[in-house]
């Protein structure tokens, strides 16, 4: 949720308060999306677990529990990469956001004949990356 998050800008024309300036974007809902579809996998792995572990008689005795647990581990890996999609995009649609060039873009004071802001450097974004391999 980018919109929340305020930045103050200098006046450079009148010296005296400073402009507010918020980002632009809600990418939250293919986080959770992702985080949720997680934690539901990992409750139905620890109830399968429990199934094949303590039930082990009533899962091979009845021929359709198998079915339906490979039905719903193919539903689940499907979710999954659905998931990883839906957050490698908002991941990237977070980068453009917060990149040092489209801030400077969208501040005023740096609109003008003789601009003094130069963009920095580029936030560190190795560990999200690698959410979205796993």
């Amino acid at each position: 949720r980018l919109y929340q998050i305020p930045f103050g800008i200098p006046n450079c024309e009148d010296g005296s308060e400073s402009h507010i300036l918020y980002l632009i974007g809600d990418f939250s809902a293919p986080a959770e999306f992702f985080v949720t579809l997680g934690v539901f996998s990992f409750l139905y792995s620890m109830a399968a677990l429990v199934l094949y572990l303590r039930f082990h008689s009533l899962y091979t005795e009845n021929t359709k529990l198998p079915f339906t647990d490979f039905c719903v581990t193919v539903c689940f890996a499907f979710f999954w990469l659905v998931a990883a999609a839906a957050w490698g995009k908002g991941l990237s649609d977070v980068k453009a956001a917060t990149r040092p060039s489209t801030l400077i873009s969208a501040m005023t004071v740096c609109q003008g004949d003789d601009p003094r802001c130069k963009p920095g450097t580029t936030p560190a974004m190795g560990l999200a990356n690698i959410s979205v391999v796993r």
